[in-house]
């Protein structure tokens, strides 16, 4: 496929009316769109943006009592500012990521497209490469919709006007120790970049509770490089207890949705022709930290909220 015919596929796919408009005549647009469309050697990233990165909607709804058990009686979650969040167009959206499995992820998704007054959209978690040496774990990631966490992946998604959920923490964010719950790492400047280049809101949120699903009180470097991971978590569960210790804790969880904030408007990000990226992640973890304070000091139990 020559860069002509491939730019106009993924063009094809800009479903949303505004961005197809913006596209026209907004070059740092153009140029995401470029990058998206770049002809490149990763055959992985290829062929998930010719089917959409594996997303099967048949699935999705296969699974969906699991994660109804789990939204509803298991972690009883609550969902709080929830309409913060567009019902249309391109948005990004940044939170706390937990220690352990990455559970966050798919409650904040079940959320967004289930709560009788959120947006009803598909949500596109971005997940690291490692989870790729894990093929069953990569595909269900896949089919339920997340996606590599990738630049290219992130603009093709956004150009066509999908809902990206950011984990800005990373690794460092699930590799936590209990002793560091709610305590943000760094974030990487990635939500920034994209907020910026596509001139998109950035939502921020919280999530209470899932970072003690899993106590975790060490981590085995080792065990994870044999396993293809970047660590395996130690509990006082796991691994003394086998696979029965890796059934999370029943904890009482709270998702908190802050108000959209537009990167591209703040003046004070600019200076000399440059763009403060750092400044600009400085201002959303101050954001997405703000939102998990608050929650924590409202809450009295662990694990009945």
């Amino acid at each position: 496929m020559d860069r002509h015919s491939s730019t106009r596929r993924a063009l094809g796919g800009v479903k949303d009316p505004s961005v197809r408009r913006r596209l026209a005549i907004d070059p740092d647009l153009q140029a995401a769109l470029a990058l998206a469309t770049a002809p490149r050697g990763d055959e992985a990233h290829a062929e998930g943006a010719e089917n959409d990165y594996g997303l099967d909607l048949d699935f999705r709804e296969q699974i969906k009592p699991i994660f109804r058990f789990l939204f509803e009686s298991y972690w009883r979650v609550d969902v709080h500012g929830i309409d913060n969040v567009p019902h249309d167009g391109p948005v990004l959206l940044v939170g706390n990521h937990s220690g352990g499995l990455p559970f966050d992820a798919t409650m904040v998704a079940y959320a967004l497209d289930n709560h009788e007054q959120g947006p009803r959209r598909v949500a596109r978690p971005l997940y690291d490469r490692f989870v790729k040496n894990f093929g069953p774990i990569d595909a269900a990631y896949r089919k339920a919709g997340g996606a590599p966490a990738r630049y290219s992946v992130a603009d093709e998604l956004l150009l066509r006007g999908e809902m990206v959920v950011n984990f800005p923490e990373g690794v460092d964010g699930v590799a936590k120790l209990y002793d560091q719950r709610y305590q943000l790492q760094d974030f990487s400047t990635s939500a920034a970049r994209l907020s910026i280049r596509h001139r998109i809101p950035v939502v921020p949120f919280a999530v209470i509770g899932a970072e003690e699903i899993y106590p975790v009180i060490g981590r085995s470097e080792k065990a994870g490089e044999a396993l293809g991971t970047p660590f395996v978590p130690i509990t006082p569960f796991f691994p003394l207890l086998g696979m029965v210790g890796t059934v999370p804790l029943p904890t009482k969880w709270t998702i908190v949705f802050g108000k959209r904030i537009y990167l591209s408007r703040e003046r004070r990000f600019r200076g000399a022709g440059a763009t403060d990226f750092e400044a600009m992640t400085a201002r959303l973890r101050r954001a997405v930290q703000g939102l998990v304070t608050r929650q924590l000091r409202r809450r009295s139990s662990i694990f009945f909220g």
